[in-house]
């Protein structure tokens, strides 16, 4: 009897999750339900294929989307974070295994010890940041210390960019995921880190300017950013002891810096709504933030401002996105600044028919063994092939259709509300993706942390 996947989601991110399943739908007698609030707009390779059911499903409607889940075998949720939560509500109820890319959120992580008592599996943060990230670090830092190695040095850093034959833009940079997300980045207190055994904090303000560079052989130059909190995954990943734990976000170098002018005018600010914000022009919009002049332009002023050369690239860069214009005018009611930055860079960031996204995963592992200190960087580079099957849509789906199949199959079936941290999934896993061309090389540098038994600064 065919066993029934129910997915519940077909946004951009599920193009590679849909191929992949239904290209092993024969061999392993495979349905898939794929249910969407919009599904008319599937491709119809998927839409037509003989093992798909096509459902339109509002998950507000509980009876309808209890109902869809009471059918299946295992669940895979693409929603939105925030609307996973009832989804698994609905699998706890019917006793059916859980898959999602998006992070564990406390409401998830009550449902734990009831999940376990049913024997469930809820696997969450498989896709790529978080999923690949975690597996590629746990299969390396399980190898180390199975040799007897002590890890004194972590730090993951991941990037959804446009491919070197995109770069269309001055800021080398379009839009690959959810645009908010990029526009919010790093808000909500500062980003901590721990440092050769010290304990460092970046203030928002000062996020951006505060950046290390990266080196990937093929691809060149890119610097990154800290993430909101890296010690969140000490426990997860064994790494109590560790003297250094950073992760970050990749750019092109050079964003960071143009991105910080944002931040200090306060465009990425999302806790105030700006009144009669539809038809304000971007050229409106950009003096708000300025000081009055009776006689300077909004250009002159920035420039005073913020103190930007006439020359300086940067200013090329907010030229380049229109931000002075008359004729462009906002859309959006009473928004707040973010969301309208969030317009105006969607109008350029927007990937065109022809372009091709890129993912970029760096890792270091600084280790301890036999005595002596030693580091190994690892990284991963992954290319679109069009506006559809994206990079980033492949990195997040493949993990995820590859953990329900081993879920589903019995393979892997270590009950609970977890995390991809353990072998028996990561290693199935990452050997099918190194298969699909997702992997990462690994090579020894000289070690660049510093001495435990120094005194930390």
């Amino acid at each position: 009897m065919s066993k029934q996947i129910l997915v519940v989601g077909a946004g951009k991110s599920s193009s590679y999750l849909l191929h992949y399943l239904l290209g092993k739908s024969g061999e392993k007698d495979l349905r898939l339900v794929i249910a969407d609030k919009h599904p008319d707009q599937l491709p119809k390779a998927v839409s037509d294929h003989p093992r798909t059911e096509i459902v339109s499903l509002d998950i507000a409607r509980a009876e309808a989307r209890r109902k869809a889940v009471g059918a299946s075998d295992i669940v895979i949720s693409m929603l939105p974070a925030a609307l996973h939560i009832d989804i698994a509500r609905d699998c706890l109820e019917f006793g059916k295994h859980l898959v999602t890319a998006s992070y564990i959120s406390p409401q998830m992580r009550e449902l734990d010890s009831e999940v376990r008592k049913k024997g469930l599996v809820f696997m969450n943060e498989i896709g790529l940041d978080p999923g690949i990230d975690h597996m590629s670090a746990m299969q390396v830092i399980d190898r180390i210390k199975s040799r007897g190695g002590k890890i004194l040095l972590f730090e993951s850093f991941t990037g959804g960019l446009v491919s070197p034959q995109s770069d269309t833009n001055l800021w080398n940079y379009k839009f690959t995921w959810n645009p908010r997300n990029v526009v919010v980045a790093g808000q909500g207190g500062a980003a901590k880190f721990k440092q050769e055994g010290t304990y460092k904090y970046i203030p928002y303000h000062k996020l951006f300017r505060r950046t290390e560079f990266l080196e990937i052989e093929g691809y060149g130059t890119f610097e990154a950013y800290a993430n909101r909190d890296s010690l969140s995954y000490r426990e997860d990943y064994g790494l109590q002891d560790a003297l250094t734990l950073y992760r970050g976000t990749m750019r092109r170098v050079g964003f960071s810096r143009a991105w910080n002018i944002f931040v200090q005018l306060g465009m990425t600010d999302d806790s105030y709504r700006i009144e009669n914000s539809r038809g304000m022009s971007y050229r409106d919009f950009t003096n708000l933030f300025l000081p009055y002049s009776p006689t300077d332009s909004v250009e002159l002023k920035l420039r005073h401002y913020l103190k930007i050369d006439q020359d300086d690239i940067i200013w090329g860069k907010l030229l380049e996105i229109h931000l002075f214009d008359r004729d462009r005018t906002i859309t959006l009611e009473n928004a707040t600044p973010a969301q309208i930055l969030q317009e105006i860079l969607e109008a350029s960031w927007t990937l065109g028919p022809d372009d091709r996204d890129m993912i970029v995963m760096y890792h270091k592992f600084g280790y301890q063994l036999d005595g002596r200190k030693h580091q190994l960087d690892s990284n991963m580079v992954v290319l679109g092939e069009n506006k559809r099957l994206t990079a980033m849509s492949k990195t997040v789906g493949l993990p995820v259709a590859m953990a329900t199949l081993l879920i589903l199959e019995g393979t892997y079936d270590t009950p609970g509300v977890q995390i991809p941290k353990d072998p028996g999934i990561y290693e199935p896993v990452l050997a099918e993706l190194a298969a699909n061309g997702i992997a990462f090389r690994e090579y020894d540098v000289p070690y660049l942390g510093y001495n435990p038994d120094s005194v930390a600064s």
